[in-house]
C-alpha cells in the first residue's frame, strides 16, 4: 500500500452499488413520512379505528425504517439482480444436498450464537445502554433475539447449500470453539471485526431513529416558513433524519444474498479508535458538554451572530441545508451497504464521484459554519483561541478516519485503488485539496498502516 500511485484509469470505475436503490429507498421513506403526517385526515376519511392523531412514535419510525429497507432489498434484488453478483460467492444453480453442508452449517450456527450471547452480555455489562436513548434500542434487540436465533437454523441451511465455500469467516470461529478442524485465526478475527461493527452502531443507530422522526412528523413548516433559521433547522432535522433511517438499514441487512455482507471489517487500531471516538459513549468525554476537546464555550449559533441581516441569513441558511442535503446524500447514495468500518463493495457514484469522503467533509464544513467558534459570547480571546484549536482537532479525527478507511480499501480492491487514482487526477474536489497537499508534502499520498494484530 506505500507504494508509489500507478497512472490514473482514463475512467471512473463503475460502481458496485446501483445509483438507483438509495433512490427508492428514500422515495419510499418520504412517502411514509407523509402518511404519517396526513393520518388524522385518513383516519376521517375512512373511518378507521384508533385515535386521529400523526403517527410520530418511536414504532412508527422503526416501522419507516422497516419499510424503507424492505423496498431497497426488493429493487436490489428484483431490479438489480444483485443475488447474481459475482461478489456474493453464490452459485445459485448448483445447490447441494444438505447432508453435505449439516457439519459445517451445524458449526456456524454454534458460532453464531456464542456471538450474538457475547454481543448480548456487551450490552448487558455497558451501562449506558440501559439509560436515556439506548432503552428503545434495547427493547427492539430483546424482541428481536429469539426470533433471529430462530430463523438462524433455516437461513444458514439454506446459504450453506449455495454458497460457493461455506467455510467463511463464521465457520473459522465456529471451528475453533469446538475444536475438531483446523481453523484459521486471520478469519476468527475477521468474523469479530464484522460483528464487533454490527453490533455496537446497529444498537447506536436504532436508538436515535425515534427522536428526528417525531420533529419531522410532528412539524408544522407554515409556522416558520418565513423565518430562515427555523426553517433551515426544520430541513436540517429532515435530512439527518434520511441520513439515520437508511443508514440503519445499512447496518441492519448484511446479507449475502443482497450482495450487502460486509466482506471486510478495518483491520487498522488506528481506524477504530479514530471512529468510536466519533460515537457514545466515548464521544461524551471528549467532545460533549465538559469534554477535553469541547469546542463550544460561550458559543451562539449562526443565528446569533446574523441576525438582523437578512439577505445573509437566507444565503448562510441555503449553505447549511446544502451541506447538510450532502451528508444525506453520502448515506442513501451506499442503498443496504452503508456501515462504518467496513467494506462492502466500492461505492463511485453520486457524492463520491467529486470526493472520495462527502460525509466527513460537508459535515465538518456544516460545523464550522454553524457554531463560528470565533465567536464568542463572552468577548474572552482565549474562548476564541480554545475553541478554535479544539474544533480543528475534531476536524482532524476525521481526516485520520479518513486516511484510516483509504488504508483498509486499498488494501482490500483492486477497483478501490483505481477509484482512488481517478480521483487523485480527476475528482472535482479531491483533485484540487491533492494538489495542494502534494505541494505541502510531497511524500507518497496513499496511506500506509501495519494492521491491528
Amino acid at each position: 500500500m506505500s507504494a508509489p500511485a500507478s497512472a490514473a484509469p482514463l475512467h471512473l470505475p463503475q460502481s458496485d452499488v446501483p445509483a438507483r436503490v438509495g433512490l427508492v429507498g428514500l422515495a419510499v421513506l418520504l412517502a411514509f413520512i407523509l402518511i404519517c403526517r396526513a393520518w388524522p385526515e385518513i383516519v376521517t376519511a375512512f373511518s378507521l379505528p384508533g385515535p386521529a392523531q400523526r403517527l410520530s412514535g418511536p414504532y412508527a419510525a422503526l416501522l419507516a425504517m422497516a419499510l424503507t429497507g424492505l423496498a431497497m432489498a426488493a429493487w436490489s434484488v428484483g431490479v438489480e439482480k444483485v443475488h447474481r453478483n459475482p461478489s456474493t460467492g453464490i452459485d445459485w444453480d448448483n445447490p447441494r444436498p444438505i447432508s453435505d453442508i449439516l457439519p459445517i452449517s451445524a458449526t456456524k450456527i454454534a458460532a453464531l450464537w456464542v456471538t450474538w450471547a457475547a454481543i448480548g452480555a456487551f450490552y448487558c455489562l455497558g451501562r449506558w445502554y440501559w439509560d436515556g436513548q439506548y432503552l428503545f434500542a434495547m427493547k427492539v434487540i430483546g424482541v428481536a433475539a429469539i426470533p433471529m436465533v430462530v430463523l438462524s437454523v433455516p437461513y444458514v441451511l439454506w446459504l450453506d447449500r449455495v454458497m460457493v465455500n461455506p467455510r467463511d469467516h463464521v465457520w473459522h470461529f465456529g471451528a475453533m470453539l469446538l475444536g475438531r478442524e483446523e481453523w484459521d485465526l486471520a478469519q476468527v478475527k475477521k468474523h469479530w471485526r464484522s460483528w464487533g461493527i454490527k453490533g455496537f452502531f446497529s444498537a447506536f443507530m436504532i436508538s436515535i431513529l425515534p427522536f428526528g422522526f417525531a420533529a419531522v412528523v410532528e412539524a408544522n413548516p407554515g409556522e416558520f416558513a418565513g423565518d430562515p433559521v427555523r426553517l433551515a433547522t426544520f430541513l436540517f432535522e429532515m435530512l439527518f433524519l434520511i441520513d439515520v433511517q437508511i443508514g440503519t438499514v445499512g447496518y441492519l441487512l448484511t446479507l449475502r444474498p443482497l450482495d450487502a455482507h460486509i466482506r471486510s471489517g478495518n483491520p487498522f487500531l488506528a481506524g477504530w479508535l479514530a471512529a468510536l471516538m466519533c460515537y457514545p459513549p466515548f464521544v461524551y468525554g471528549l467532545m460533549g458538554g465538559g469534554g477535553i476537546i469541547q469546542y463550544e464555550y460561550n458559543t451562539a449559533d449562526w443565528g446569533h451572530w446574523l441576525a438582523g441581516h437578512d439577505a445573509l441569513l437566507w444565503l448562510w441558511a441555503g449553505w447549511l441545508v446544502f451541506l447538510t442535503a450532502v451528508y444525506a446524500w453520502a448515506t442513501f447514495a451506499f442503498g443496504i451497504r452503508f456501515s462504518n468500518l467496513t467494506y462492502r463493495g466500492v461505492l463511485t457514484n453520486g457524492p463520491y464521484r467529486y470526493t472520495r469522503h462527502p460525509a466527513y467533509l460537508s459535515k465538518n464544513l456544516f460545523w464550522w459554519c454553524s457554531v463560528l467558534p470565533f465567536f464568542v459570547t463572552s468577548g474572552s480571546l482565549v474562548d476564541v483561541i480554545r475553541n478554535t484549536f479544539f474544533l480543528c482537532v475534531v476536524s482532524g479525527i476525521y481526516y485520520w478516519r479518513a486516511r484510516t478507511e483509504e488504508a483498509h480499501l486499498l488494501g482490500e480492491d483492486a477497483k478501490y485503488r483505481a477509484y482512488y487514482d481517478w480521483m487523485q487526477e480527476h475528482g472535482l474536489i479531491t483533485s484540487r485539496l491533492a494538489k495542494l497537499w502534494k505541494r505541502a508534502n510531497p511524500r507518497p499520498v496513499r496511506p500506509a498502516l501495519q494492521p491491528a494484530e
